[in-house]
Parts: structure tokens; C-alpha cells; sequence
């Protein structure tokens, strides 16, 4: 008997994941449909693989070539010209097709990587099968995996860090092994990974406390960094603009709040300039909250509705969780963690720069998404023993 169960769940898994490949078929014959896609960052990454190629893949002297220019150092970038320049190298003319094709294996393994993190917590296959459609109508995962950038291959290593901090909850060990490893690629993957290290650590840290397995008080610690990080935003922005507004990049930042600007290049989210601190405050608390924005007026009525059908999962998952995983201890801590996670991203965006496209949250998708199996779970098994 017990043979047969576990016989019928492999069966059901193994449904699963030709739904999971099902629907990678369909995001990529969206893609392909599409064509790939070079940005003005797609063409900088092309020119230093370049240049790593006529230095036959010496980071030493790669590297040394950053020094008289104002950004971050070409380490936080060296994954993605690493994978660019061996595209060149193998694929040559073809390298940009041989990179997009790259991107879309990794979304392949995301999804797989998703299903697994499901899996290990045991969530229903045919709950997550539910949760699919979600993913397919993701206007995030439909638009940048054909963008030759480093979005895709953050966003994979995202997903894989949320893997192994959901192993190590279940298993009550963490992997430092293979965190610290992710973090290192996360860290040559783009400068703007510092978030996703942070909410790592912080986790790592905080989950042994009580006070954060519970869902109220998570969620009020939520609601109060809210409240208070616009208003440390605005304390770091003076401190900025009386001792460091000659530095360019610092500067920069300041510049824009100084415009009354939320999301960049979008005039129509703009507010008018800031006169005092409290209007500096509202300006970095409109960003925070419209990180998340799904509407913008350049948008489809299709792509609006599919990013409120999203959101609106989101957030019932987490009203669900709210009123139903008060006894989910390993739920609750991974909760706690996509929470800190999405928020560290949302923040560290907030003081620097929303992007025109919401382009910085992306890799946050897939994780938002995951709670709601967890909620959904959650739901079904309460009326389960309701019903007992």
C-alpha cells in the first residue's frame, strides 16, 4: 500500500513538471515570437567581453581598466561579460542568440528551482500546478529574459538562493556552503544584488528569534519599516547633499529627489519639488509604495490586468497566511524571508532608482509568486480538518 501511494506521487510530480515544461514552451515561443532585445547596458556588457577577450580572459588586467571610470567596479558585472564573451567565442557571429537561448535555459531552471522549493515544504503538486498560470502571465518573466542582460542570470540566482534557505529550513541546518557561493555570483552578477545579500544575512540572523515566525508580527515589523525607511531616507539624502553633493554618483541620487521624481523617465509619477524633509520623506515613500505599482499609462489594458491578477494573488496569499499560518513554523520563516527580501529590494530601489520599466523587479517575481501555493496550502488543509 505504502508502495503505491509513493508510486501515485511520483506520477503526480511527474505530471507536474510536463506542466512546468508546458509552460516554459509557451513563455519562450513568446520570446522567440519577440526576438531578442539589446539595451544601451547590452552594448557596454558587448564591449567589455571584448576587451576580456583581448586580455584572454585575465580578470587581473579586466579589471584594471575600471580605474578611471566613475561606476561600480567591472567585478560586479563579471558574470554576465564572462558568459557574453564565451558566447562570442563559441558562437561568434551568433553570440547574442546563443546568450538570449542562455537566458531562457535559466528560466527553465527557475521554474524547476520554483516547483522544487514547493516541493520540499510539501505543497501539493496539483496546488502548484495551479500556480503556473500565474507564471505564464507574468508580464515580468515575458518581457526580460530576451533582454541581453544580466537580469536573467540574477534573477536564476535569486530563486537558487531561496532554494537552499528553504532546505535549510526544513532541515534545520543552513547551507552556508553554497550561500556563500550564490553570494559571490550574486555579487558579479550587478552592484544592485547588496539587497538580496542583505535580506540572506539578516535572515540568517534574525530567524532563530520567535518573534519573527509569527505572522502578525512580522507583518508589523513590516508595516513599521514602512513607516520609518522613508523617513531614514531622508535623514542619509541630508546627509548627502551638506557633505557629499559634489561626489557624482552621490549626487545623483539627491539630484533626483530634488526633482520630486518617483519612477525614472515617467514625469507623469512625478511630485513637485521638495521645499522641506517632510517632502523629502513623502518623495522616497511614494517610491517605496510604487515599486510595486502595476499600472502606468504607457500600458496595455492587458498587460495592467495581468499585473493586478498578480498582485491580487500576492496579496490574499499573505491575508490568507495572516489569518492561517499562526501554527506553520517552517512556512512562516519562508514567509519571513521572501518578505524581507521583496521590502530589501523595494528599498534599496526606492533610494536609488525605480527604472522606467519596473526593471529592478524582476527577480523578485517568482519569489512574491511562491507564497501563494503556501497560502493556498494552507486554505485547503484547514478545511480539511474542518470538515474531520
Amino acid at each position: 500500500m505504502n508502495e503505491f501511494i509513493i508510486t501515485e506521487l511520483k506520477l503526480k510530480e511527474k505530471h507536474l513538471y510536463l506542466l512546468v515544461f508546458l509552460s516554459f514552451i509557451i513563455i519562450s515561443c513568446y520570446h522567440l515570437s519577440s526576438g531578442l532585445y539589446m539595451s544601451s547596458d547590452s552594448y557596454r556588457f558587448s564591449e567589455w567581453a571584448d576587451r576580456l577577450l583581448e586580455f584572454n580572459f585575465n580578470f587581473f588586467d579586466f579589471f584594471s581598466i575600471d580605474k578611471d571610470f566613475h561606476r561600480p567596479h567591472l567585478f560586479f558585472f563579471s558574470l554576465p561579460v564572462l558568459l557574453i564573451a564565451l558566447c562570442k567565442v563559441f558562437f561568434i557571429g551568433d553570440w547574442q542568440f546563443a546568450f538570449f537561448l542562455l537566458n531562457l535555459l535559466l528560466l527553465f531552471f527557475s521554474l524547476i528551482i520554483f516547483v522544487k522549493c514547493l516541493l520540499l515544504i510539501k505543497i501539493r503538486p496539483v496546488i502548484i500546478a495551479l500556480t503556473l498560470p500565474l507564471i505564464i502571465i507574468s508580464v515580468d518573466l515575458l518581457i526580460w529574459p530576451r533582454y541581453i542582460l544580466s537580469d536573467m542570470i540574477y534573477s536564476f540566482l535569486v530563486v537558487l538562493a531561496i532554494f537552499f534557505i528553504i532546505k535549510g529550513i526544513i532541515k534545520k541546518k543552513i547551507c552556508f556552503l553554497e550561500l556563500i557561493l550564490i553570494t559571490f555570483f550574486l555579487l558579479a552578477s550587478r552592484p544592485s544584488s547588496i539587497p538580496v545579500i542583505f535580506a540572506i544575512i539578516f535572515f540568517i540572523i534574525t530567524s532563530k528569534y520567535r518573534i519573527f515566525l509569527k505572522p502578525k508580527k512580522i507583518l508589523q515589523f513590516l508595516l513599521m519599516l514602512i513607516f520609518l525607511m522613508p523617513f531614514v531616507f531622508g535623514l542619509i539624502y541630508l546627509l548627502i547633499e551638506f557633505n557629499f553633493s559634489e561626489n557624482d554618483k552621490l549626487g545623483y541620487l539627491i539630484t533626483m529627489v530634488k526633482k520630486g521624481m518617483i519612477i525614472h523617465d515617467r514625469p507623469e509619477t512625478w511630485v513637485n519639488a521638495p521645499t522641506n524633509f517632510i517632502d523629502v520623506v513623502y518623495v522616497y515613500f511614494l517610491r517605496l509604495i510604487n515599486f510595486f505599482n502595476p499600472y502606468a499609462d504607457s500600458f496595455s489594458i492587458i498587460h495592467v490586468t495581468f499585473n493586478l491578477t498578480q498582485l491580487c494573488a500576492v496579496v490574499i496569499s499573505i491575508l490568507v497566511w495572516l489569518l492561517l499560518g499562526y501554527n506553520e513554523k517552517d512556512q512562516n520563516k519562508i514567509f519571513f524571508f521572501i518578505i524581507v527580501l521583496s521590502f530589501s529590494v523595494a528599498a534599496f530601489h526606492s533610494f536609488t532608482i525605480i527604472d522606467y520599466d519596473w526593471r529592478y523587479r524582476f527577480p523578485i517575481i517568482l519569489p512574491l509568486v511562491m507564497l501563494f501555493p503556501i497560502s493556498l496550502s494552507m486554505f485547503l488543509n484547514k478545511k480539511i480538518k474542518f470538515k474531520h
